[in-house]
C-alpha cells in the first residue's frame, strides 16, 4: 500500500504512578530524518527509541516527542550519609579545640547540616520503564503509519485522475499535430500563388518545405515517451511499494518532454495545451514528493 510522508501518531499510556505520552510527527524528506525530545529523566532510552523508528519508517522527516513523569505519591525513603555526619562532627572538635570554645554540636543540630539526610525516590525498574516506554512509542507509530497509507491512498487517486488528464491532453496535442502541417503547406502554396500570380506552382518545391517544417515542429517522440510515461506512473502507483523517488524521476521526465513540445511548438493551441500540461506536471511532482 502507497504511504504518505504527512502523518501524525499520538498514545498515551498510565501504569501506576507512571504516565508515557509519545506523539510522532512527520513530513516530507529526502531520506529518513528522526528528531526526539524526551523528558530529562528518561534520555537513555533516546537510541532504543531511534532504532525502533527506523526500523518502522522508510523516509521522511520524524519529530518524536516522549513525555514522563511519575505522580507524587511515589514512594520516597530517607538516606543517611554516615561517612558526611562524621566529617562534620571531626570538623567540629578540631574547630572547638583550636579556638578553645565548646562543642555544642547536637544530633538535631547535625542532622540539618546539608546532605546529612536526604529524601530519596525508590529506585525505579529500569527495563520495566524501558518497556513501557517503547510499547507506547510502537502504539503512536502504528497511528503514525496508519494515517500516512490513508493519506497515500488520497495521493494515489487523485494522482491517477491527473494521470488520466495527461493522456487527454496529449491525445489532444497528437490530434491537433497532422492539422498544422496541412494548415502550413495551405498557407505556403498559397504566399507562392501570390508571389508568382499566374505562373506555374513547383508541387516538389512545397513538399521539400512542408517537409522541413514539419520535422522541425514534430513532436511524434514526446508523445510517445509522455504516453510512456502515464503508463509507467499508472503501473507504479498500483505496485503498492514506497514509490516517491521513482514518480519524482518520472515527473521530471514528463516536464522534460513538455519544455521540449513548448519549444518547437509554432501552433497557439498547442501551445496552450503545453502550458497546461507543463502545469498539470508541476502539481504531480508536487504530489508524488510527498509520497515514501
Amino acid at each position: 500500500m502507497i504511504s504518505s510522508m504527512t502523518g501524525f501518531g499520538r498514545c498515551e499510556k498510565v501504569s501506576g504512578t507512571k504516565r508515557v505520552v509519545v506523539e510522532l510527527k512527520s513530513v516530507n524528506h529526502r531520506y529518513l530524518d528522526v528528531n526526539i525530545k524526551t523528558s530529562r529523566s528518561i534520555t537513555a532510552l533516546e537510541p532504543a527509541i531511534r532504532e525502533y523508528l527506523k526500523k518502522n519508517i522508510g523516509r521522511g522527516k520524524v519529530d518524536a516527542y516522549v513525555h514522563y513523569e511519575q505522580s507524587a505519591d511515589e514512594t520516597y525513603t530517607i538516606r543517611y550519609n554516615d561517612k558526611l555526619a562524621r566529617a562534620y562532627v571531626e570538623n567540629m572538635e578540631a574547630m572547638a579545640k583550636e579556638f578553645g570554645i565548646v562543642n555544642d554540636v547536637t544530633v538535631s543540630s547535625l542532622a540539618s547540616y546539608p546532605d546529612v539526610f536526604e529524601l530519596v525516590a525508590e529506585e525505579r525498574d529500569e527495563k520495566e520503564l524501558s518497556e513501557m516506554v517503547l510499547e507506547v512509542v510502537g502504539a503512536a507509530c502504528d497511528k503514525l503509519l496508519e494515517s500516512r497509507r490513508i493519506e497515500g491512498e488520497n495521493l494515489k487517486a487523485d494522482l491517477i485522475l491527473k494521470a488520466q488528464e495527461m493522456d487527454s491532453m496529449v491525445d489532444a496535442i497528437k490530434e491537433r499535430s497532422p492539422d498544422i502541417i496541412a494548415e502550413y503547406k495551405e498557407r505556403l502554396t498559397q504566399k507562392i500563388s501570390e508571389l508568382i500570380e499566374n505562373g506555374r506552382i513547383d508541387d516538389s518545391r512545397i513538399a521539400a518545405e512542408v517537409t522541413i517544417y514539419a520535422d522541425k515542429i514534430c513532436v511524434d517522440e514526446e508523445i510517445v515517451r509522455l504516453y510512456s510515461h502515464v503508463k509507467e506512473m499508472k503501473k507504479t502507483l498500483e505496485t503498492g511499494e514506497a514509490v516517491g523517488r521513482k514518480l519524482d524521476f518520472l515527473a521530471q521526465e514528463m516536464n522534460r518532454e513538455a519544455n521540449t513540445i513548448l519549444s518547437k511548438s509554432q501552433d497557439p493551441q498547442i501551445a496552450q495545451l503545453g502550458i497546461e500540461l507543463k502545469t498539470l506536471i508541476e502539481k504531480i511532482r508536487e504530489q508524488v514528493q510527498n509520497l515514501e
